[in-house]
């Protein structure tokens, strides 16, 4: 398998400073806003938006949970192994709130479906927007696009894009198998 590095963590860094100045913008002063971060992949980013949006950016509180995805999702009977769920971390309300999901790789919009579909066991948000690091754009199964989105990729089925958490920033590597004819 062949790995190349589409992000190193400076370019994350920089990419998550944009995405924090962009969500700012729109939902400061986030009395009225809450950060939902999908499990698992894309609780840590949510953390670490979080993080930066109270440590860089002088914003105070900001609610946020972790939403598990596990029994919401349309392949949980199709697997052979049972999937293990994490735990729901939903310590905050989002009756009336503006909702922002966040996940780390957007790619055939299941994930986020599945989602939308849990978030509404907690209430109705007055808004649900999704804010994502990749956007493999060209791999959409649902109609589902990012309100925020760190960088657009272009990844072929064999590929496989992922964030390696070997720190307190990710690197986003891509992974390619070969063709099965060319194996």
């Amino acid at each position: 398998m062949a790995t190349k590095t589409l992000l190193d963590a400076r370019d994350c860094a920089l990419t998550l400073n944009r995405l924090c100045c962009q969500l700012n913008e729109v939902h400061f002063p986030w009395n009225n806003s809450v950060i939902i971060g999908l499990q698992p992949r894309g609780t840590r980013l949510a953390e670490a938006i979080v993080a930066r949006l109270q440590t860089e950016h002088g914003v105070g509180d900001v609610p946020f949970g972790a939403l598990d995805i596990t029994f919401h999702r349309d392949d949980f009977r199709r697997r052979e192994e049972p999937l293990a769920a994490s735990p729901n971390e939903m310590n905050v309300l989002i009756e009336g709130k503006r909702v922002i999901l966040v996940d780390d790789v957007l790619y055939t919009g299941r994930s986020v479906r599945a989602g939308m579909d849990a978030l509404q066991d907690y209430g109705r948000p007055l808004r649900v927007e999704l804010c994502v690091l990749i956007d493999r754009r060209f791999s959409r199964e649902l109609p589902i696009q990012p309100d925020y989105s760190g960088r657009r990729v272009d990844a072929i089925a064999e590929e496989r894009v992922r964030l390696d958490w070997a720190e307190d920033l990710p690197s986003v590597l891509i992974e390619s198998t070969p063709h099965a004819a060319q194996r």
